[in-house]
């Protein structure tokens, strides 16, 4: 892996290592993300978003959610794939749902083998890597989520609140917004003071967070037009230290 940087990637590595997070638009991340791979099948692999599964355990508390996930492994040979297991968090870092093995459809096999995802983590590999270059092995989770609000119900993307992931890095892309209103990404410092809001509104803005600095959270979503149906896409790409 190469330690030169170019400098708009250094412009993004700059406010984590100060910050702990930052927050980037489509126009600034695309370019990022071709410099990584192609991004040619981009609307086959926003599609598969209208093919995810219910959430069984969030649904268990009433609330509604689609998600599909899988897991991979990075290391200097780059990123692949690994056999298809369960999401687990504790307690300390999800007081909704942790301390259990939840097991979730996977993501489907074209979708795993897609250039657009492939471009996402090998863009995460550099990123994540560069920030914390000592690290050589990383366990990756990449979870698909849509959140669906009708007038009835507001969706919730962070229903356990402002939360931390229990990893190292977490990367936030949009994949698609229709019919929805609000949905800002909050990031607050662990005694709760807010630093920072972006609304993620263009399929590739992103937020890139260092998951043990700080906390992150989304506010519940509404539909624009109550009478029409709506839904908040979005990717989340975890690495963690093996």
């Amino acid at each position: 892996m190469s330690h030169t940087h170019p400098p708009v990637v250094s412009s993004l590595l700059e406010p984590v290592q100060r910050e702990g997070f930052c927050f980037a638009t489509a126009d600034t991340m695309r370019p990022l993300l071709e410099a990584a791979g192609g991004l040619a099948d981009w609307n086959a692999f926003a599609d598969s978003w209208n093919r995810l599964e219910p959430d069984p355990y969030i649904a268990a508390t009433g609330r509604s959610r689609r998600r599909r996930h899988a897991t991979f492994s990075a290391d200097a040979n780059g990123v692949k794939a690994e056999p298809h297991q369960a999401h687990f968090q504790s307690l300390q870092y999800n007081t909704l749902q942790g301390n259990i093995q939840r097991w979730f459809e996977p993501v489907e096999p074209s979708t795993a083998a897609s250039q657009s995802l492939h471009t996402i983590l090998a863009f995460c590999h550099r990123f994540f890597g560069a920030l914390a270059p000592e690290q050589l092995h990383w366990h990756v989770e990449l979870h698909q989520f849509r959140i669906e609000a009708s007038a009835d119900a507001a969706g919730e993307p962070t229903p356990e609140g402002s939360h931390r992931d229990g990893v190292d890095f977490v990367l936030v892309l949009l994949v698609d917004r229709e019919n929805i209103a609000s949905g800002s990404t909050s990031i607050h410092a662990p005694d709760g003071k807010p630093l920072g809001e972006f609304t993620l509104t263009h399929a590739l803005d992103s937020a890139l967070i260092h998951d043990p600095r700080v906390f992150h959270g989304v506010t519940p979503v509404n539909p624009i037009d109550p009478k029409k149906a709506s839904h908040r896409d979005v990717l989340v790409v975890t690495f963690r230290a093996k």
